[in-house]
């Protein structure tokens, strides 16, 4: 036999998942509904994904080497002193690295077809394929013809909003919201952006998250996220990030608004019978810092490596079980990375008093490197004893000026 899968969504989850497939010589099916997609986000990637995922440097718009936390008193600490020449961020816009990584998959062998998935029919045995009802869409953007495709597994990369985990009953989750104005500036504030980027925190930009100046091609990214789901909210929250970036914006030209939710943790369940969840379908957005991008392609190249191992490379169908073991080596390598983010954002994005701590904090030079460290290879470099006791007492010394913590209570 030969293994047949649909990989449904082909942001950097989906299409790292199909690329995985066809390399081992499984019959993938990778499906997009539209094609010219451009996902709102901050759009930047670490260091390691560069490498990891073999991205060109013509997807990467801007090579941020500085960053600048502004608390919600306006206080500015400069970070980054600590990258060294050659490491960077990378600042991409979505639709270009996208549509790369999907035309990579397609190129190797993965069968790309742009339509919309509208229904899942689920075996009623193990040895029953699964079908996928879907309209086809033509290059002239109209709608085609309703089809249909039966496959062995089914690798669900559709997003916060999907249907693979609506039909197989995957559970909710909490989600935010992210908003984002695309704004083209006038040369010489451009020039400011060149290789910077600005987070802001604050009540005034968001209750429980950050707001941010993320520089692109020719424009800046300034957007801001929330778990308060409310349409005036949103627009009381950009309107404050404008107001806050004000000076460095003026003369700016929006070219684009944009929203789009982002999950909050994990759904209850990520495989289901031999469905699988990867990237934002699954719910792979950290807390804190609300990072997917990366964590969607690793997700989904674990997701598609256990279907290549479990087949032996496609000449059996792997079980519930098998499709599981990529839930548990996930979960293994970064299980801890989640629960230290969620923490510092319940602890540091409370109130504004521990907000102005939070900033106060990334001044610290030991702080920044472990915090890039831990970015850019998304490996939690372990620090010597002593460093880690400082960077303790920096945290509780910081919280307790902030009056954010009492000296006499503990936390």
């Amino acid at each position: 036999m030969s293994l047949r899968v649909a990989v449904v969504g082909s942001g950097p989850a989906g299409s790292s998942a199909a690329e995985t497939l066809v390399k081992a010589g499984i019959e993938t099916y990778l499906f997009e509904r539209k094609l010219d997609n451009a996902k709102p986000c901050g759009g930047a990637i670490p260091l390691c994904m560069v490498d990891e995922f073999d991205l060109p440097p013509s997807i990467i718009d801007r090579r941020v080497r500085k960053m600048k936390m502004i608390s919600p008193s306006n206080i500015e600490v400069n970070i980054g002193e600590t990258l060294k020449d050659d490491e960077y961020i990378g600042m991409c816009r979505r639709e270009v690295m996208d549509g790369f990584m999907r035309d990579r998959a397609a190129s190797l062998g993965a069968k790309l077809i742009n339509g919309t998935v509208y229904a899942l029919d689920l075996p009623k045995s193990s040895n029953q394929p699964y079908t996928l009802h879907y309209t086809e869409h033509r290059e002239d953007g109209l709608v085609g013809d309703n089809k249909s495709l039966q496959v062995d597994l089914v690798i669900g990369a559709d997003g916060a909003n999907s249907r693979v985990a609506k039909a197989i009953d995957a559970g909710d989750y909490n989600y935010a919201i992210a908003f984002q104005e695309r704004i083209r500036l006038p040369e010489d504030k451009m020039a400011y952006y060149e290789d910077l980027a600005e987070m802001y925190v604050g009540n005034d930009v968001s209750p429980d998250f950050y707001a941010w100046v993320f520089p692109k091609y020719d424009h800046v990214a300034v957007g801001t996220g929330t778990m308060r789901v409310n349409q005036a909210k949103i627009k009381q929250l950009q309107a404050g990030i404008r107001a806050r970036a004000a000076k460095r914006l003026e003369g700016g030209e929006i070219i684009k608004v944009e929203a789009h939710p982002i999950p909050e943790h994990p759904r209850p369940r990520r495989v289901v019978g031999r469905v699988a969840l990867v990237g934002d379908a699954a719910g792979t957005v950290t807390k804190s810092s609300g990072e997917g991008i990366y964590f969607a392609a690793k997700s989904a190249r674990m997701c598609a490596e256990t279907i290549v191992e479990f087949s032996n490379g496609g000449q059996r169908i792997p079980t519930e079980d098998d499709l599981k073991v990529y839930l548990k080596r996930w979960d293994k390598q970064y299980g801890m990375t989640y629960k230290v983010l969620d923490l510092l954002q319940t602890v540091f994005y409370r109130s504004d008093a521990t907000r102005e701590a939070f900033v106060e904090m990334c001044s610290d030079i030991d702080v920044q490197k472990l915090t890039f460290d831990s970015y850019l290879y998304k490996t939690v470099v372990p620090a010597n004893p002593l460093v880690q006791m400082k960077i303790t007492a920096k945290t509780v010394g910081s919280l307790i000026r902030g009056h954010a913590l009492s000296p006499t209570r503990s936390w």
